[in-house]
């Protein structure tokens, strides 16, 4: 699969005739209504229908918190906040109330963010409805002037914002607060995170935001992007009519454009902290961002996109050797901050070898600079991005609403010009066979500089005394530079991909499902075949398959190797090919196939296109029949993941993690977190017969398939390579381990880390009567549960940023259930806000859900699921769930009945039944310190 990953083209995507070429300058995509109000709003309107009777409103102000005034820092966020709680048209809370009542959910999908530069509204909505379209532009109107900003609102959500900015905290926070303002060079981003400060967000008062908010909260800084399957002109008209008013201040501030100068001069920085559980080292080469509104800046654009993929594959098979120097290592152009991108190497060092990891990423960029790239990589990068770009060109008229948004957006922030689909396909494929090596190469010398060139260490505090200091690093970089290198060998394979041509096996019954319109086939070796043609997309086959077994199969002796068997042998490549010869056979082609071994069954994975199936299915047959194991791959391997362990116990959220899968495992060694011991236990040997072992017996599989296929075309490819397939007809089944969360009450306090945070989780568990109607209603608990402590624990009681509830429910090797609720908070208020939340609960076995809330999660439930059954991921998954939980497949069909015959009785019901307390687990995290005065 190729590696280039062209967001820079795709943002320039829309319809654009190529005539307008002629002029160089690259115009706005014609198919999009635009215009300017009279007093500077700007808007972007587009009829799109993937998916359909859907829309997506995003208000954009070019305002955020790089333009605050000391005593507003954290404000431009804070503003973003308070536009959910009370507007002119919704005070208090009755927005997010409205939009949940019409199926739109909050942070799900009615969300927003804030930046240094922008602050993003975002709305999506069903647009069949024209009341509530209506309503959606009422919202967009009042988010952008009329917000209520009332002091009793704002000291409520106090607390929410300092509790967002407390889940941040932790060694890379504290580490960026020095290096930060050198690396930015003490300029205005250095000193404007859009958290903020807490003696601002603690103790402004009203007119310290409202002058913020009149400042920047302006028309002539504002565009509304609105994309979806609706009337353009209507839209338009209403547009007009609800936004010329908006009104400019009187006096009104220049917006200035802030940047990060370049000096000339290098810095050098090592920070580190007793939480960092890795030495990590970067090289950040700092240049003026080129600009993107021409087609010759468009043409140097796909020449970086080049110059970035080879490089990536470069390192990429560095990170393969046997002994790979690092634990992670890599490097490339990206953007930066301020105007700027930049060249950064960086490495994440095995213990005690931060010299010999970094000069190894080093070494790499010197060869690239000395000798640039060869003829060989140069035409495998370009064969990959026009498999990219032209895989988007086939999907046009399939193109998700939220691409477009994403592309005015940065049309409006940014002047980047949005260039259509057809005409930037077009465009690169003309483009593409002048590119020359030398333009490539040329990139070297532009970006791998000696001047503006930071160097910065990330370090455990245990190691601080053996750090390096500047001298000795630019030893290190002199060291390289003058090291006698051998250029790049470009080693292809030239042999095909399978060793052994599969013996085709053949069709030997078909069976059609008119009412899901999927087809399945038994081929003669017992593999089931389940095919579902769809329109959904042009291009793309997403499969599955699976076969009862996995890693419940083996003895805990064995466990190690069984869980470890899929990434250990697939990273040895497979067929003729190691690692790097299939990474490069794959280059051009839009096909990815992946093995897997979960606790109860083993199977394959993938996505392709029609072109490319075969590839996948070739792949599929390769990983049966012909799987390779590396000694060298599984040493380097191992060795990076010895490194990763070294300091696991130094970061508290990886402790936390560990107890909780401990504890809800009973202890199981399956379940515990990883240590030394036992990677010790892998395998390779052991890992490679496994593997082979959950493989051999294909006539135990289901596939399905699901996408834009072709019955007569699949049919002889299927009996060819999965008809092919060996088959022992062992008919193996799962094993029951034993392993469910222990009955009872339990409590358990990790005292870990050094912020004043900490996380709690709360689960009830136990036996679980399953049935699809018990199903739909356990998630109508869990929604109603969600609202309920959304509203308390958030904004009632200030102590919590985003409370989450969520249930987990099995129906093999027993039905049970988990239903677990996780919230992060001050540490002292811990006890207060467990006690509101089981307090919670409790009015729902007693009182059961209030009756809108349930509506609520009806109507949400409805929203999310009708533009999911438009998708080949939805029926992928749910096809295949049904028939590992053997479950009927029809069910579908039923499921809006079944959400309409949910009332509170129905949730307060299965409150009393599985709520009850009697089985409960209660984790929490909190800082050492807390330990520390226990009982004084």
């Amino acid at each position: 699969m190729n590696l280039i990953k062209p967001f820079k083209i795709l943002l320039l995507f829309a319809a654009l005739p190529l005539g307008v070429f002629a002029q160089n300058i690259i115009p706005l995509d014609p198919d999009v209504r635009t215009g300017k109000l009279p007093n500077g709003f700007t808007y972007f309107i587009r009829h799109n229908e993937e998916p359909k009777n859907r829309v997506l409103m995003y208000l954009v102000n070019k305002a955020g918190s790089i333009l605050e005034d000391e005593d507003q820092r954290g404000l431009a966020h804070f503003t973003e906040h308070m536009s959910f709680n009370g507007t002119k048209h919704f005070p208090h809370n009755q927005l997010v109330d409205y939009l949940q009542k019409a199926g739109v959910r909050f942070g799900a999908d009615i969300n927003a963010y804030t930046s240094f530069d922008e602050t993003v509204y975002q709305l999506p909505i069903p647009s069949d409805n024209p009341k509530l379209l209506k309503g959606g532009l009422e919202i967009m109107r009042d988010w952008a002037q009329e917000a209520l900003l009332d002091p009793a609102e704002i000291d409520k959500e106090r607390g929410v914002v300092l509790e967002e900015k407390r889940l941040g905290k932790g060694a890379g926070e504290r580490m960026r607060t020095v290096y930060w303002p050198v690396i930015l060079q003490q300029s205005r981003y250095a000193t404007r995170m859009p958290i903020g400060l807490d003696t601002v967000l603690n103790n402004f008062k009203r007119p310290v935001i409202a002058r913020f908010y009149h400042d920047w909260y302006r028309p002539d800084l504002q565009a509304l992007i609105i994309v979806g399957d609706i009337d353009v002109n209507q839209v338009e008209q209403s547009v007009k009519a609800q936004f010329s008013n908006l009104k400019n201040p009187e006096h009104e501030k220049a917006r200035p454009q802030f940047t990060v100068p370049l000096t000339g001069k290098n810095q050098f920085v090592a920070v580190t902290d007793k939480e960092m559980t890795s030495t990590v080292m970067e090289v950040i080469i700092k240049h003026k961002a080129p600009q993107l509104k021409t087609t010759d800046d468009f043409r140097n654009n796909v020449i970086q996109l080049l110059f970035m993929e080879m490089l990536g594959a470069r390192y990429l098979e560095l990170s393969r050797l046997a002994d790979p120097p690092f634990v992670n290592g890599g490097a490339g152009i990206s953007d930066f901050i301020g105007g700027l991108d930049c060249y950064d190497a960086s490495v994440v060092a095995k213990p005690g070898e931060l010299e010999k990891g970094f000069k190894a990423v080093w070494r790499e960029t010197e060869r690239v600079k000395r000798f640039g790239f060869t003829a060989t990589e140069l035409q495998r990068a370009k064969a990959g991005l026009l498999t990219s770009v032209e895989s988007s060109y086939k999907e046009q008229n399939k193109t998700n609403s939220e691409f477009y948004v994403k592309q005015y957006q940065e049309y409006f922030l940014k002047n980047t010009p949005a260039l259509g689909i057809a005409a930037s396909y077009k465009l690169v494929k003309n483009y593409l066979p002048g590119i020359t090596l030398a333009e490539v190469n040329r990139l070297t010398a532009e970006y791998i500089r000696d001047t503006d060139q930071d160097v910065l260490i990330e370090a455990p505090d245990k190691d601080k005394n053996s750090l390096p200091d500047e001298t000795i690093v630019k030893a290190w970089l002199t060291s390289v530079a003058n090291e006698k290198l051998e250029p790049y060998k470009d080693e292809v394979s030239t042999q095909p991909l399978l060793a052994n041509q599969p013996l085709a096996g053949k069709i030997v019954s078909t069976e059609r499902n008119n009412d899901l319109k999927f087809t399945t086939i038994t081929l003669s070796n017992g593999v089931k075949v389940i095919l579902k043609p769809t329109d959904f997309k042009n291009n793309e086959i997403m499969f599955n398959a699976f076969a009862p077994g996995g890693t419940s199969i083996y003895d805990d002796a064995d466990f190690e190797s069984a869980a470890a068997a899929v990434g250990l042998i697939t990273a040895g490549g497979v067929g003729n090919y190691d690692a790097n010869q299939l990474q490069k056979f794959m280059a051009d082609k839009e096909s990815a196939v992946s093995p897997f071994i979960s606790d109860r069954s083993q199977g394959i994975s993938g996505n392709t296109t029609p072109k490319d199936l075969e590839t996948a299915l070739a792949l599929t047959y390769a990983y049966f029949t012909e799987p390779r194991k590396d000694t060298a791959i599984f040493k380097g391997i191992i060795g990076k993941s010895r490194a990763n362990l070294a300091n696991r116990s130094d970061d508290p959220g990886s402790v936390f993690s560990d107890t909780v899968s401990a504890v809800l495992s009973n202890y199981n060694v399956r379940r515990t977190g990883p240590t030394i011991e036992k990677l010790n236990q892998v395998n390779l040997d052991r890992a490679y017969s496994i593997f082979k072992e959950r493989f051999s017996d294909a006539g135990n599989f289901t596939f399905t398939f699901v996408g834009s296929i072709d019955t007569n075309t699949i049919k002889p490819l299927l009996e060819k390579y999965l008809g092919s397939l060996p088959s022992r007809g062992l008919h193996e089944q799962a094993r029951d381990l034993g392993i469910h969360i222990p009955p009872g009450k339990i409590e358990k306090t990790v005292y870990k880390g050094s912020e004043p945070q900490a996380s709690v989780m709360l689960v009830f568990s136990g036996k679980y009567d399953y049935s699809p109607e018990s199903n739909v209603c356990m998630d109508a608990l869990k929604e109603a549960l969600e609202i309920r402590l959304l509203q308390r624990l958030r904004e009632d009681e200030s102590g919590v940023y985003t409370p989450s509830v969520s249930n987990v429910i099995s129906k093999f090797p027993q039905s049970r259930y988990a239903f677990m609720i996780r919230f992060g908070c001050a540490p002292q208020n811990v006890d207060k806000l467990v006690a509101s939340t089981l307090d919670e609960i409790n009015k729902l076995r007693t009182e059961g859900p209030l009756k809108e809330n349930v509506d609520k999660w009806r109507a949400e439930s409805k929203t999310s699921i009708e533009p999911n059954l438009k998708t080949n991921g939805f029926w992928l998954g749910y096809i295949n769930a049904q028939l590992q939980n053997q479950d009927d497949l029809g069910i579908i069909n039923h499921y809006s009945a079944i959400l309409d015959e949910v009332g509170p009785g129905d949730v307060k019901t299965m409150a009393l039944k599985y709520l009850s307390g009697d089985n409960f687990i209660k984790i929490e995290l909190k800082p050492e310190a807390d330990n520390n005065t226990r009982g004084k």
